[in-house]
């Protein structure tokens, strides 16, 4: 008698009656449910239906949030898939008596084969798609506008062309697209701002004089590494005018956080108005203003040409 009672106390588990087990459940889920509306304001429905990604304010960023968007579903079907799975489990197999040992060695061929096969499915359908959205916010086509972007410790220099663009420039030294341009330029004390024509197919030459920097706006959904020694290039089509941020999205120095700057996106005669307004000020430079071997201040500009604060 005394070893059957020893035996079975050692296999039972507590139980807990049905009803009040269930009944806590539903508290419990609608205190969360309440908890959860009662957070949600219009920014935080208007997240959620972008599933917290940005508005997309150029022609290539739908392609980037369709890929995101149809990435959540996949794991969430992945998601369904293995909690079904994991509360069948819970189910067919639970423990009908108090002295039931489950065998510890058994397993399920067909589920392992799945749990194999569909990674690696799955790994090569993203494969795809990631690479056919990248070929597409890479792609590089005539542009209608092309704008000379240097990334500096801490800031950004803007250079916008004057006149009639050459289609054909490869933006190397000397092969500019323009015979001359405007520049804006940020500073410790001033965030500069980048002014595109809605609409037009923008080309970006990114630059760096001294270190690796990255250069990103969250509305255009990409960003590019801005590599000294090295061109890179980027094209976008704003399609939405108004007023946006952006940011260096590379570690890159004591000042990092100051690298940002503005993005208005406006109508071609208030661009052409902005490009007036800069040659008007005196911001005006041969070529555009992208640093080098012998920059000595945050802009690249000579010592007598430097803004107040830009000295570093």
């Amino acid at each position: 008698m005394d070893r059957e009672r020893g035996s079975s106390v050692g296999l039972q588990v507590p139980k807990i009656s049905g009803a009040p087990a269930r009944r806590f459940l539903r508290v419990a889920l609608l205190g969360v449910t309440m908890l959860v509306l009662a957070g949600c304001s219009a920014a935080d429905e208007h997240q959620i239906r972008n599933l917290a990604m940005p508005d997309r304010i150029t022609e290539q960023g739908p392609y980037t949030y369709e890929l995101w968007k149809w990435a959540w579903v996949a794991a969430m079907v992945t998601g369904v898939i293995v909690w079904g799975l994991i509360f069948y489990v819970v189910v067919k197999f639970r423990r009908r008596s108090d002295d039931e040992v489950p065998r510890q060695t058994r397993y399920n061929l067909p589920l392992e084969v799945f749990y194999t096969i569909a990674p690696v499915l799955m790994c090569i359908v993203f494969f795809f798609h990631t690479v056919r959205v990248q070929d597409i916010q890479t792609e590089l086509t005539t542009p209608d506008v092309t704008v000379e972007v240097t990334g500096q410790q801490w800031s950004w220099t803007f250079n916008h062309g004057v006149g009639e663009q050459n289609p054909d420039a490869t933006g190397q030294p000397d092969d500019y697209a323009y015979d001359s341009y405007v520049y804006t330029s940020g500073d410790g004390s001033e965030i500069p701002t980048l002014v595109l024509p809605v609409d037009q197919r923008i080309q970006f030459n990114l630059r760096s004089p001294d270190v690796i920097h990255d250069f990103g706006v969250p509305s255009f959904l990409i960003k590019m590494d801005v590599i000294p020694g090295r061109l890179n290039q980027l094209q976008v089509t704003p399609t939405v005018e108004g007023d946006y941020v952006g940011k260096c999205y590379e570690l890159c120095g004591v000042y990092h956080s100051r690298m940002l700057f503005k993005v208005k996106v406006v109508s071609e005669a208030e661009y052409q108005q902005y490009i007036s307004d800069l040659a008007d000020a005196g911001q005006t430079a041969e070529q555009p203003i992208i640093g080098g071997a012998n920059v000595t201040t945050q802009t690249g500009l000579d010592e007598s040409q430097s803004q107040e604060g830009s000295e570093e």
